[in-house]
């Protein structure tokens, strides 16, 4: 039987596209990219009521896709084509190019792997398809690991480490392959199932090893068993439902981000919500996020 949440809005501010939500537990504070406004944001959640505020900005002079954080708490972020490492004093340095200077495409999501590597994948800006990539962050190199994707979207890891699942958005595919941790290497790309109604966007996994994974115009976010067995699903006050993540002290409030984006005056009248944060309780805890390790070689 399908469990069934409907989750509460969480903040009073508006997001054009917020993205990638990720928990920072040793400074105990939730950060966000809103990827058209060039900006990440930090702010609070109160695990007991699900309120997020917002408290800190920093913004870009391009698109945002994705943000980690290391255990000293300097970002990594993507912008538009390069990765770039913000320290805690706030000084800014290029890590790698992921992507040629003016190609039509940007960087999109991103995640750390099981030992403090950052994956972060394209997407296209134009209606070329199975061009983008999805590349590993080994100290100041990429490597890619996908060459024929259309929209590389949500990224996670199984509880133990050992598989890898992504996101193919436009297709509507999850992929999975065995992932080596100690070294980065991963196996044959396997179809793991399609959504066949709704675009899958974000995801992360739960400690049971389900994956929950946001429906960008279906209005939730879908828990599936590797199987790709609906489990439950997540009432979202906001059509455009971009990404979900474990946060708290406990990991047990579901964080889930939205979008005014393609939303129409009449779209958005008939959905206030959309742009915020959202939070539901879920009854299952997340698999924590690791730090970034920037120094890896």
């Amino acid at each position: 039987m399908t469990r069934r949440f409907t989750a509460t809005q969480a903040c009073g501010e508006v997001y054009a596209l917020a993205e990638g939500p990720v928990w920072d537990p040793l400074r105990e504070r939730l950060l966000w990219v809103d990827i058209d406004a060039g900006a990440v944001h930090e702010g609070r959640l109160d695990p007991v009521t699900g309120a997020v505020t917002a408290t800190t900005a920093h913004t870009f002079g391009g698109t945002v896709g994705a943000v980690a954080v290391s255990a000293d708490g300097e970002f990594v972020v993507a912008e538009r084509e390069v990765l770039t490492r913000v320290d805690t004093a706030g000084r800014r340095t290029e890590i790698a190019r992921v992507l040629p200077p003016g190609v039509r495409s940007r960087l999109n999501d991103g995640a750390v792997d099981p030992a403090g590597r950052f994956l972060i994948g394209s997407m296209a800006l134009d209606d070329r398809e199975g061009q983008e990539v999805l590349a590993r962050l080994d100290g100041t190199t990429c490597v890619r690991i996908d060459e024929d994707l259309t929209l590389s979207n949500g990224l996670a890891w199984s509880p133990a480490g050992d598989r890898l699942y992504s996101i193919d958005s436009t297709p509507h595919v999850v992929w999975e392959r065995d992932y080596d941790a100690a070294t980065g290497r991963t196996g044959p790309r396997r179809e793991l199932f399609r959504l066949a109604d709704g675009m899958p966007d974000g995801m992360c996994a739960d400690s049971e090893g389900n994956l929950w994974i946001a429906v960008f115009g279906g209005g939730r976010v879908e828990c599936r068993d590797p199987g790709g067995h609906l489990l439950a699903v997540v009432e979202v006050g906001a059509p455009n439902v971009t990404c979900p993540a474990f946060a708290g002290p406990d990991l047990d409030v579901l964080v889930i981000t939205t979008s005014t984006n393609e939303l129409s005056a009449r779209d958005l009248a008939e959905h206030p919500g959309s742009g915020h944060l959202f939070t539901a309780e879920v009854g299952v805890r997340g698999v924590a996020t690791p730090y970034w390790a920037p120094s890896r070689p």
